[in-house]
């Protein structure tokens, strides 16, 4: 069986979620969903990041301790993923035992290794950001991210010797047979990479002598670990590094590691260089989304757009938040999201398309066959042909669009077998075919009522609940997870006869558009 290991980044505990952090955990899950789908051996990893500077400073603010902070903080993200109906396999905190002691087993063999050692560092550093930052970094001398001027820190710490993997890292990059290979995605993202890595590399600091909040280094405890270190190594640390090494040997490389673009540098370069270091290959893939805005203007609290998870939630349900972040513009860019879109999609493509043609179907079934679902009898025409042939397509849009991170391939495969299925309304019109041909009438609401089964199947990794709330109204157990894949994603896998829902109940009441 193979295995896929999947990870979000671990989101930094200075502030409660919102929906950017939303839209990087949907679609991991709609990744993990499908993998275990068809079979792979899955683990999802997500969590939080709860040391640094910014922690402390928000604790301070809220007159508690860090631990206190960043445990209230680590419930809210709990809960907001299990609104979301996201399927995580584990939830790492940085302050967590297991991974304190796997960040000091990693550092401590780095150390040895001789890619550690002590020297005096200078710089600017963006306490936002929580790095050093360069004059080039900056816009009118203001870190362009938090719009605050960096201040000057000069300090006795630790550096990685990140130079010394300048050449093996393009190597890795650019050469699929080099052990260490691995993937970043998307292109542009590749070649802002490879564009870095020419100009060259300088030794980074890992530790901070000025800081508390941290994980003590195993070789000077009166340094603490770099944020950006310590969180990064919650890869390894969360399946195992140190405290159960077959679990780890299973589990790594990571397969994919689904980033936001702003922490690339850190994914696709420091933590590659870290990996080689300790002899560890590289994450297969990693792949750095884009940013989105909302109604043309970034997330601001001064502009109070900052939308939390739940708000969707409240206004779209679970599954439709799920299905509206992914179908807005092409993950992998920047794109622009409003609610007033969200709800004209919603009553577009999830109210009428989708909804209408279930309850139609379901009405038809239970008015014309006294709610038992007719045998296909009676000889196949160009019109059923051709809406089986968009079920396969939809199928294989579904593959192509998920593994190659295309949710907008992979949703619009899907819609057109919902389109193809309700224009097959429009041509059979059951309604006549009730009183002048029952046998042709049954092949048509059977042939509906198995696009919606396919539908069903093929949308449980995006709309998990709506999946299953399909299969119950047609009184069948929900396809994920109970049979082979490739099975069940053949046509007329419904058996005639069984009972429908006499009560169809909406899968989303129509919203309105003021």
């Amino acid at each position: 069986m193979p295995k896929f290991y999947i990870t979000t980044p671990i989101y930094y505990a200075n502030d409660v979620p919102h929906i950017g952090h939303a839209y990087t955990s949907i679609a991991a899950d709609v990744q993990a969903r499908y993998h275990r789908l068809v079979g792979d051996d899955t683990f999802f990893l997500t969590g939080v990041d709860e040391h640094g500077a910014k922690v402390e400073e928000a604790a301070r603010l809220h007159d508690t301790t860090p631990q206190a902070y960043v445990d209230a903080i680590a419930t809210h993200f709990r809960q907001a993923w299990r609104e979301l109906n996201i399927s995580n396999d584990d939830f790492i905190r940085t302050t967590e035992p297991r991974h304190e002691r796997g960040v000091q087993a990693f550092l401590s063999k780095m150390y040895e290794r001789g890619d550690i050692y002590r020297g005096v560092y200078e710089g600017l550093y963006c306490v936002g950001c929580e790095k050093y930052v360069t004059e080039e970094d900056l816009v009118d001398g203001l870190c362009p991210l938090h719009l605050k001027p960096p201040v000057l820190y000069s300090e006795e710490n630790y550096f990685f010797r990140l130079s010394k993997y300048q050449d093996t890292l393009i190597r890795a990059l650019q050469d699929e047979s080099d052990p260490n290979h691995y993937v970043v995605e998307p292109a542009a993202r590749r070649n802002e990479v490879l564009g870095k890595l020419g100009v060259g590399l300088s030794d980074i600091s890992i530790s901070r002598a000025s800081l508390g909040w941290g994980i003590p280094l195993p070789f000077d405890p009166d340094q603490t670990t770099y944020v950006w270190v310590d969180a990064l190594l919650n890869y390894v640390t969360a399946i195992g590094y140190l405290d159960d090494v077959p679990k780890f040997q299973h589990w790594w490389p990571a397969n994919l590691q689904l980033i936001a673009k702003d922490i690339l540098w850190f994914h696709a370069i420091i933590w590659p260089a870290m990996l080689i270091s300790v002899g560890l290959p590289p994450p297969r893939v990693v792949f750095a989304h884009g940013y989105f805005t909302i109604g043309g203007q970034k997330m601001s609290k001064t502009l109070g757009n900052v939308l939390s998870p739940r708000e969707l939630v409240d206004k779209y349900g679970a599954d439709a938040t799920r299905y509206l972040m992914l179908s807005e513009f092409p993950f992998g860019t920047d794109g622009d999201i409003s609610l007033r879109s969200f709800t004209a999609r919603y009553n577009a493509n999830l109210a009428n398309d989708l909804g209408n043609l279930l309850n139609r179907t379901l009405s038809m079934i239970n008015r014309y066959c006294g709610g038992l679902l007719p045998a296909p009898d009676g000889d196949e025409t160009a019109g059923d042909r051709d809406l089986q042939s968009a079920a396969r397509s939809a199928f294989s849009a579904l593959d192509s669009g998920i593994r190659s991170l295309d949710y907008l391939q992979a949703l619009d495969g899907i819609w057109q077998l919902v389109n193809r299925a309700n224009k097959y309304v429009e041509e059979n019109a059951p309604w006549a075919l009730a009183k002048s041909d029952r046998q042709r009438l049954g092949r048509v609401l059977y042939n509906l009522a198995e696009s919606l089964r396919l539908v069903a199947l093929a949308i449980a990794p995006f709309m998990p609940s709506t999946s299953a709330r399909i299969c119950e109204q047609f009184g069948i157990e929900a396809e994920a997870g109970r049979r082979d894949f490739s099975m069940a994603a053949q046509w007329g896998g419904l058996k005639p006869g069984i009972r429908v829902n006499p009560k169809p109940t909406p899968l989303f009441p129509r919203l309105d558009t003021e």
